[in-house]
C-alpha cells in the first residue's frame, strides 16, 4: 500500500511513478538515431486508442521511485535523458529535469501537452491528440510537433495544430504503427506538397530495439 506520505511526495515531484528506464536509441523525430537514456513515467488519461504501451495508463501500477535514484541511474549511461510515458506532465517535472541540470545533462520531453509545461527542458516534442487538446502555453516552446496519423483527418488535425506553434518548430507527421503500410504513402504524398512537413517513422522498431 502507498502511504500517505509517499504520495505527497508524487504530487511535489520528488518520487514518480517509473514504469522503466532503459538506454537505447532514439527512434522518432529530431533526434533520430541518438543514443538516449529514456524515464517512461506511469499515468496518461489522454487515453489514445492505439497507443501501443497503454500498461502505462495506470500509475498506480508503477512502483513511486525516488528522483535521485532515477537520475543517478540516468547518469551512468547517456548525457542526452529523454522522459516520456504516459504523460509525464502529469506530474511536476521541475524536481526531476532540476537534479538532471544539475549533472549537466541535456532533458528532452515527449508530451501531448495536455497538462500545463513543468519543468526546464533543452528539447520538447510536442504530440497532441484530439481528444485531450494541449496547455495554450507549450505551442510557444515545442522544438518539434509530431503528430501521428492514423487516417486522412488527422493532417487536417496536424495543420491545425502547426497553425497555433511558434515559428521555429519542426514538424513531423507520424504514421500510426498499425497501420503503416495504409498511411505512408499518404504521408508522403502529404509532404511532398506541403514541404514544411517532413517524415518521422518509429525507426526503433524496423531496429527491434526499444
Amino acid at each position: 500500500m502507498i502511504t500517505d506520505e509517499v504520495m505527497t511526495l508524487v504530487d511535489k515531484g520528488l518520487m514518480l511513478p517509473l514504469m522503466e528506464e532503459f538506454y537505447t536509441i532514439q527512434g522518432e523525430g529530431y533526434h533520430k538515431g541518438t543514443a538516449a537514456y529514456f524515464i517512461r513515467v506511469g499515468g496518461c488519461d489522454v487515453g489514445c486508442h492505439w497507443c501501443d504501451v497503454k500498461e502505462s495508463w495506470n500509475a498506480g501500477t508503477h512502483p513511486p521511485t525516488d528522483v535521485e535514484s532515477i537520475v543517478h541511474n540516468a547518469a551512468k549511461y547517456s548525457d542526452t535523458i529523454v522522459v516520456t510515458g504516459g504523460e509525464p506532465l502529469t506530474w511536476d517535472m521541475e524536481p526531476l529535469t532540476k537534479a538532471l541540470k544539475a549533472k549537466n545533462l541535456n532533458t528532452h520531453i515527449e508530451t501531448s501537452g495536455a497538462y500545463p509545461l513543468t519543468g526546464e527542458w533543452d528539447w520538447i516534442c510536442l504530440s497532441p491528440k484530439k481528444n485531450k487538446l494541449p496547455e495554450g502555453l507549450i505551442y510557444k516552446k515545442a522544438h518539434e510537433l509530431k503528430v501521428i496519423v492514423y487516417n486522412k483527418h488527422d493532417l487536417i488535425f496536424a495543420e491545425e495544430q502547426a497553425a497555433l506553434l511558434n515559428a521555429e518548430c519542426i514538424l513531423y507527421l507520424q504514421p500510426e504503427w498499425s497501420v503503416r503500410e495504409k498511411v505512408i504513402p499518404m504521408i508522403v504524398d502529404y509532404v511532398m506538397e506541403h514541404p514544411q512537413w517532413k517524415v518521422s517513422l518509429q525507426t526503433h522498431k524496423y531496429l527491434n530495439i526499444p
